[in-house]
Parts: structure tokens; sequence; C-alpha cells
């Protein structure tokens, strides 16, 4: 452990930038593959419904393995885990490059999920690990970018690569990305021997427990809407199991000597604050993703780029605010700062509340800014919080827990908006409907005009529709804008409890 006095040498650094781009290439991958998912689809010949597994399998995978990257990086030393987990993210990866059927490529999104999660909390791992007190929120904030950037970079990528080459260099751009990765690993992380005696001594109650019940609940949450919730016999089945893997990870807790991951760190008023903030920021940045594609996509018809290029807005202000990180952490306590971005987050929900028929990608400017601030002051300074928050020791348990919710909180997110979103284009759509009346003579005046035109009644009653079914979705996608402004609120009244940081730790 790096002494508070020590400044990091240069081979520290490097162990930084490593796990640094470990973990962007893992975040990007989430969602580098959605703007390229109709032309996938139509490669492998996969239905729509098919299709979604492309995007579902890679986050169930990744969210499995996240929380147990430090009982894994125990057992192999973080060196031999890292070089691991690199060389499987190049072998999935390519794989999924090749892939001709469903088949294959659900093989190589799981194994890139696996391996991929390895790389995310590793990386605050050997932040926490390599870098004295003083340095290590430069460290934190360059971690910070992944999980702000990787996701919004994503689907740009992934579309001007589809247009430009191929959607199989979606994957293929991974290999050189890796092949270096691995390079910077072997020169800057240090290795140590191997423990496999740990595995006789493991919590595997508390690792099956754990995979089993949070990859049905990410499952369930991913699948839930388009099988119809709790109609469906899966999603009930689903639901059994989950519960039943929560129990047994339970169960482990008591009954091991060294649990898989000290669960007992959420009930820790600052950890535990720390935690239900990375759920609520989660369900803001993954759901603002999904909603600002699919609104520019339905309602002005932007294509994948065009949309990508609006949604990378809100990665601008954490590239301005990094610089000052340090002297923010400093001069700040660490509370005002989340809580700030929580509110940042909350009026960019709420500018989005009014949307009308003729928004397009400038409507967003403001509101993306302002997310973007909101991302910035609450993801990057989240993850100080988590680190600073528990004993060195306990340092990988918090960084699979911190980044576990924030995905999970993604995924709550992600399932909130679909159900939402078609219950109240329904709801909008039938209201509007009925507030025509026949006998209204504004009613009748506007389709007289719109019979007059090509088409007659028959082409005005499809224009009617067409008018209708716009607006009801346009009102739709503000009410979710709203609910999200308020589950930022939410969040709010736990950002107190969490732990100042001393003034002489910064």
């Amino acid at each position: 452990m790096a002494d508070e006095a020590e400044k990091a040498d240069f081979s520290a650094w490097m162990a930084v930038a490593a796990g640094t781009i470990g973990a962007f290439m893992a975040t990007l991958d989430a969602s580098i593959v959605n703007a390229a998912l109709p032309t996938i689809q139509g490669g492998i010949a996969a239905s729509a419904d098919e299709g979604t597994w492309i995007s579902t399998s890679y986050l169930v995978a990744e969210i499995v393995m996240i929380p147990l990257a430090g009982w894994f990086e125990k057992i192999f030393g973080l060196r031999n885990f890292l070089l691991l987990a690199t060389s499987l993210f190049i072998g999935f990866s390519a794989m999924c490059g090749l892939s001709t059927n469903l088949t294959q490529m659900i093989i190589g999104r799981v194994g890139q999920g696996f391996s991929g999660g390895a790389l995310i909390p590793t990386a605050l791992t050997i932040v926490a690990t390599r870098l004295p007190q003083g340095q290590r929120p430069l460290g934190t904030a360059l971690f910070g970018l992944t999980a702000v950037l990787g996701p919004v970079v994503g689907p740009l990528v992934g579309g001007w690569l589809t247009e430009s080459v191929s959607w199989h260099y979606t994957f293929f751009i991974n290999v050189p990305v890796g092949l270096a990765l691995i390079a910077l690993i072997v020169i800057a992380v240090p290795g140590r021997a191997t423990r496999l005696g740990l595995l006789t001594k493991a919590d595997w109650l508390g690792v099956v427990g754990l995979s089993v019940g949070l990859g049905c609940l990410t499952t369930l949450l991913e699948e839930g809407q388009r099988e119809r919730w709790f109609e469906s016999a899966f999603i009930l089945k689903l639901s059994v199991v989950s519960g039943l893997g929560f129990v047994a990870m339970a169960v482990g807790q008591f009954t091991s000597r060294t649990p898989i991951i000290d669960l007992r760190l959420l009930f820790q008023k600052s950890f535990g604050s720390v935690f239900v903030s990375s759920l609520v920021v989660g369900a803001a940045l993954y759901g603002l993703l999904y909603l600002i594609p699919q609104f520019l996509a339905r309602v002005p018809d932007y294509n994948a780029e065009q949309a990508g290029h609006v949604a990378l807005i809100s990665g601008l202000p954490s590239l301005l605010i990094m610089p000052f990180y340090p002297l923010i952490v400093r001069a700040l306590d660490i509370r005002i700062v989340p809580g700030s971005g929580l509110l940042f987050y909350s009026a960019g929900c709420f500018y989005n509340s009014g949307l009308i028929p003729d928004a397009n990608g400038s409507q967003f400017v403001t509101s993306q800014i302002l997310c973007g601030f909101g991302q910035a002051l609450s993801l990057l300074f989240l993850n100080e919080a988590a680190t600073r928050s528990v004993p060195d020791e306990k340092t990988e348990d918090a960084s699979g827990l911190f980044n576990a919710g924030r995905n999970l909180g993604g995924s709550f997110g992600l399932a909130l908006i679909k159900t939402m979103l078609e219950r109240r284009e329904d709801l909008h759509t039938d209201r509007i409907s009925e507030s025509i009346s026949a006998t209204s003579p504004i009613a009748q005046d506007a389709m007289n005009r719109m019979a007059a035109g090509e088409g007659g009644m028959q082409g005005a009653l499809q224009m009617l529709k067409t008018t209708i079914d716009l607006q009801a979705e346009v009102m739709a996608y503000s009410d979710l804008y709203f609910i999200l402004g308020v589950l930022m609120l939410v969040g709010l009244p736990f950002v107190p409890f969490i732990r100042p940081i001393p003034s002489k730790a910064s």
C-alpha cells in the first residue's frame, strides 16, 4: 500500500491507465451494439425479439461478474486476473465479430460480459491500492469518466463503424485495444502467486446464490415488459429462482468464515447511502441514454449517428470538470457535490417534461448539458465516496457493490421506462380520442379540410390517427422525463449520510 506522504511513481500511473482503459472498454461494449442492432440482426438472421438478447446477455453476465471480481482477484492475483480477463475479452469479441448465427453471438456476448465485468471494479481497486491518498482523487476521476463516457460514446462509435465499415468492427475494435492493454498490464501491474487453496474454503453457497440471484433479476428486468411481466410463466419462474438465489447468498453470509462479498457494508450508514445513490444515478444514466435515441428516432426521424451526437453532449461536462476534480474534493464537502449532481440531473429531466411534436435535437442541448453536469458531479464523486466509506481491506467489496449497484439501477430504470412508456402512451391516446367529439364544430371543420385533400375521408381519418398517436407518444416521453426528475429528488435525502472526507486525507 502506498504511503500517504509519497507520490505515486510512473509504474503506478501506468497501472491506473491500464485499469481505466479496461473499464472503458467494458462499459463501451455494453452500449456499442445498440445503434448497430438492426444491422447485426440481419447479418445473423435473428428476429427483433431474438436480437434483444445480444444486449441482454452481455448485461446479465457483466452484472454477475462485477461483485465476484474481488474474490477472483484474491485467488489469482490482480495481474493474472487482469491478463486472463483481457485475453478472454479479446477472444470473445473476435467470436462475436465472426458470428454467423444467433447462438454463436450469444455465447460471445456472455463471454464478453463476464470478462468485461471483471475489468470494471478492478480499475477502482488499482486506484485505491496503488495511489497515495493525496493522488487518489485524480485516479478516481479517470475511472469515473469510464462510467460516464463509455455508455454515452458507445452508440455513437457503434453507429459510425456500422455505417462507415461494417457491424463486425463494433467487436473487432476490441482486439488491438485489448492487445495494447495486455502489454500495459505486463509492464505496470506487479504479479504475485496464485492462492488456489482459497477455492476449497470458498463461500460456494454465496457464489452460486449471487450469480443466480443477480443473473435472474437482471434478465427479469430486461425482459419483463416484453413478456408482459407476471402474466408470463417465464417471468414468474425467474422471480422465484432469483429470490432463492438471494436467500442462498444471505445464508452464506452467516455460515461461511469468508463470505463471497461482505454485504454488511450495505447496512453501514455511509456506504449504504452511497449504494442507494448509485442505484438512483444508474437509473438516470441508462434511462436517459435509452430515451433520447428512441425519441429522436421516432419523432424527428434521426438516424443512429445523429442521435449519438446529441447523446454525446452529456459527456462534455465530465471532461470539463475532470481537471478540477482533485481541487473540488479538497475544497468542498463531498456530500455537497453529489447532492448538487442530483439537482442538476433533476433539472435536466424536468426541462424535457414539456416536449412537443416539433422537438428535435436542438431541444435537448440545454437538458443534456444539465444532465451532463449531473452525471459528472454525482458519479465521479460517488466513486470517491464509495472507497472512502470503507476500510482499505474492504475496497474490492465496496467497488464491486458500488458498480453492481449502478448497473442494477440502470436495469431498474430501463424496466420502469419501457413499462411506463407503453402504458402512458395508451393512456394519452385514449384521453385524446375521448376529447374529440364527432359533433364538435372544430373537429368537423378539421376533418373536412383534411378530407378535401388527396385520400378523401379515409385519408383524413388516417391522418387524424397519426396525429393522435404522435401527440400521445410525445406526451408519454414527457411523462417519463418528469418521473426521472422526481426519482433524482428521491435520492437526495440519502446524500447527507455519506461520510465526509477528512481534510488530511485529501
